[in-house]
């Protein structure tokens, strides 16, 4: 007779169970911009544990300057994150802990980014990259192990925004020259193919100007259009890259986040006729296409609505916290507000730097 054992029976006697992570908090990464053309840009760091806010945090670690007008930052993977110092024409690197760890030098007048965790996409303003010329604008592919260059694609003029979805790049033109050089704003949303670096097809929005950031939430993005700030209007709108269809909103959407369902907006309007600033908070449901007023709670709406110049607005993917910054002069220091999800605040009002524009979580785990 035969007996067959379990198979608890053969585990060994000393067997560890594994313990998932818990996550304890979050870190903060604010890149602040400080003023175009005074090498001013600096990152602050907010210590969750701590409860500290580091200015000059990057310059602290690196004893050098981080650059003149970073644009963006991303967090390519794990042990890597990327910072686009837009005026001196070099994509830095950091690890985690803030020390440098390298750079991309020939993509000068980089904007906005994105990533599939090998490959760094990003789009420039420039006519050049290394030895390849270009009449309008280009998207670079970087592979993030060398942090070379292996290949690049001319879009529109000058191209803003750019998001991945299932093997696709989406590309946010915008002609935001046009006021000075001889072209026309951009309408369209260029799709390229992220394997070949080839261009596909151009979505034409109808919208001109697709300027700041866009969100992605699952197949949808959020993409701003500012208008020419005088007789045309901003729009906001919401692109589904799987049948390349959109609906468009009469308000701006300048800086937007994602819980990775809805979008949540802040847009801000301003017309060179009257010198004033407008600003709208929206929630977005890219499904239905319904829109809200307000942001998640009466709390975070009110304390949006009273910003003096509202210049980010980011959610957490880990904790679902949301951030904001505000400007207040954009020639002196900014401020840091966080809140939870019930409008209970995160920490006190936090000091950065002028210009506090784009902001990154990092989560910490026990």
């Amino acid at each position: 007779m035969l007996l067959a054992s379990c198979s608890s029976d053969d585990a060994p006697d000393n067997e560890t169970p594994v313990i998932d992570p818990v996550l304890t908090g979050e870190d903060l990464i604010v890149c602040n911009e400080g003023n175009w053309q005074s090498d001013n840009g600096q990152l602050s760091y907010y210590n969750s544990a701590t409860g500290v806010l580091t200015n000059q945090w990057f310059r602290s670690i690196n004893g050098m300057k981080l650059g003149d007008t970073p644009n963006d930052i991303l967090q390519v993977n794990d042990t890597l994150i990327a910072i686009a110092v837009n005026w001196s024409n070099i994509i830095q690197y950091i690890h985690p802990d803030g020390t440098a760890c390298g750079a991309t030098e020939n993509v000068p007048n980089n904007r906005r980014m994105c990533s599939d965790g090998t490959y760094l996409y990003i789009t420039s303003y420039a006519h050049r990259c290394g030895d390849k010329t270009f009449e309008k604008g280009y998207v670079a592919k970087i592979d993030v192990m060398t942090k070379e260059v292996v290949a690049t694609c001319e879009v529109g003029w000058e191209p803003e925004a750019v998001k991945l979805y299932e093997g696709r790049l989406y590309v946010c033109n915008t002609g935001g020259y046009a006021f000075s050089e001889n072209h026309e704003y951009e309408t369209t949303i260029e799709v390229v193919d992220a394997k070949t670096m080839q261009s596909l097809r151009k979505i034409d929005t109808g919208c001109i100007n697709l300027y700041a950031e866009a969100s992605q939430a699952g197949p949808y993005l959020c993409v701003n259009s500012c208008g020419d700030y005088y007789s045309v209007k901003p729009h906001t709108i919401v692109l589904d890259c799987r049948t390349e269809t959109f609906r468009t909103y009469d308000f701006p959407c300048t800086y937007n986040t994602t819980d990775g369902e809805k979008f949540y907006t802040v847009g801000s309007e301003f017309s060179y006729d009257t010198g004033e600033y407008n600003y709208y908070q929206k929630t977005i449901n890219p499904t239905d296409g319904t829109v809200t007023d307000g942001i998640l709670c009466d709390a975070i709406t009110e304390k949006l609505r009273s910003l003096v110049s509202p210049y980010e607005i980011y959610m957490s993917p880990y904790t679902g916290n949301i951030y904001f910054t505000d400007a207040r002069s954009y020639a002196t220091a900014g401020y840091l507000y966080g809140y939870r999800p019930d409008g209970t605040p995160v920490f006190a009002e936090q000091k950065v730097y002028i210009n506090p524009a784009h902001i990154i979580a990092l989560p910490k785990y026990k």
